[in-house]
């Protein structure tokens, strides 16, 4: 029997992150639409950020749960494989009812209320179903190729966004209206949802047929040979708590990062509306217009991190990758408040796009490498997580009072996001890395 993971043809790297495709399509559907849906159900802009502390609450609480019984489970069909399975059908169900939450016939309260509870199963079903993405790359690639399978990974998410941003502009073109009645939400982003629902599935099932988890017996003698490795590290003056250390010092480039993106995601659709199309009346055509470019950039976004993302397995240091990508980010958010052509603002994005792809590929490298020999990778995994979900919490509990204090301008609120980039890259340095994770 192997005792260290064998290297993966490109094929299997791919089937085994596939299905993240069509998750990410509801992650962005979600991202590029749920300020556009809340404000249109009537949702004042210094509370918008409000209804995004749900998201990361329900990401910290669902996905180390995911990951501690995920650790402990084996069935014929897997050992992460079945909890995204779940999750992917609740997510389907979910994104059919989200987007008629004004539809109903309910007052705006109630109507606010149905979405609150549909966008917490949503994000529920999402962590569920993306979660196992992260831990199978973990459990079944080898130190060597971890980087390269992230990227893929990374690949894929930001071609799944890049479907998602763009699908309201898209039916918006061959005809579904693109306005509604007050209150309600345009038959455009109920059909992106409708859509994203089904691709979603598909993609799941393909990933279910296509990939089989290694056994009990194959982890068992992987952890053993990963562990040796470890304490030969150790016995050569390697630091005990070093996956420790690594988690903490990643955790912190992570708070600053999410911090970040929190901002974009809640205060573009506002930013572009006032600065290109100079309204934030949100009953306006020009509002629902900005909502749908703010699908386009965020497209332009994927673009940019697809294509860098490609890119980043050639730096030979690791942390020089990272952190660049982060700086380079930076300049996109602030470039942003002062562009007032919705086609230039095609540049910060696209510049933006590098931040996330690093976002998506760079600390779970590092973090799962740091773990290697780990029984409980999943449970690692899901607690890394509360290192995405606490920075966005805090950032939407404060988000109302920061845009106070920056004028209610909620350009100023992207502007803060490139700072806090670049404030993630300083601290990128900090990380300590394997000798091969710097060099290689």
């Amino acid at each position: 029997m192997l005792k260290t993971k064998p290297d993966l043809s490109f094929m299997k790297l791919w089937n085994i992150s596939f299905g993240f495709f069509g998750v990410q399509i509801a992650y962005a559907l979600q991202s590029a639409n749920i300020s556009r849906i809340f404000a249109t159900l009537g949702a004042d802009p210094h509370s918008l950020s409000y209804f995004w502390i749900l998201p990361p609450l329900m990401g910290m609480i669902v996905q180390p749960l995911v990951g501690l019984f995920s650790d402990k489970t084996w069935t014929r069909f897997g050992r992460r494989i079945p909890y995204l399975f779940v999750g992917a059908a609740v997510a389907v169900i979910v994104m059919c009812l989200l987007p008629n939450a004004g539809s109903l016939g309910l007052t705006v309260a109630s109507a606010m209320i149905f979405g609150l509870v549909s966008l917490m199963f949503l994000d529920t079903s999402i962590n569920m179903a993306m979660q196992p993405f992260k831990m199978m790359v973990g459990d079944m690639v080898n130190e060597k190729q971890k980087a390269k399978a992230y990227s893929i990974q990374s690949f894929l998410c930001n071609a799944g966004s890049l479907a998602g941003y763009l699908f309201p502009i898209l039916f918006t073109a061959i005809g579904i209206a693109n306005v509604a009645p007050e209150g309600q939400v345009p038959d455009s982003v109920k059909w992106s949802f409708y859509v994203g629902a089904a691709i979603l599935i598909l993609c799941v099932i393909y990933t279910t047929a296509n990939v089989k988890e290694y056994d009990p017996e194959q982890m068992r003698a992987f952890q053993e040979a990963a562990q040796e490795e470890n304490r030969a590290e150790e016995a050569a003056g390697g630091s005990k708590n070093k996956a420790l250390k690594v988690f903490i010092e990643v955790g912190v480039v992570q708070f600053f990062c999410w911090f970040a993106f929190m901002y974009m995601w809640t205060y573009t659709n506002g930013t572009i509306a006032d600065t290109v199309w100079h309204t934030s009346d949100t009953a306006s055509a020009g509002y629902q217009t900005a909502g749908n470019w703010v699908g386009v950039l965020f497209a332009v976004q994927a673009v940019g991190s697809v294509l860098w993302a490609m890119a980043l397995p050639f730096f030979k240091n690791i942390k020089v990758g990272y952190a660049l990508s982060l700086v380079i980010g930076g300049i996109g958010f602030m470039m942003v408040p002062y562009i007032g052509n919705q086609y230039l603002l095609f540049v910060p994005y696209f510049l933006i796009g590098f931040a996330w792809a690093a976002m998506l590929a760079m600390p779970f490298t590092l973090v799962t490498n740091a773990l290697e020999g780990s029984k409980y990778m999943g449970t690692f995994l899901g607690l890394f997580n509360c290192t995405i979900c606490i920075p966005q919490i805090v950032a939407a509990a404060l988000g109302g009072v920061i845009l106070s204090a920056l004028n209610s301008v909620q350009g100023n609120m992207l502007m803060l996001a490139g700072v806090l980039l670049v404030v993630g890259a300083v601290c990128v340095f900090f990380i300590t890395t394997k000798k091969h994770e710097a060099t290689e």
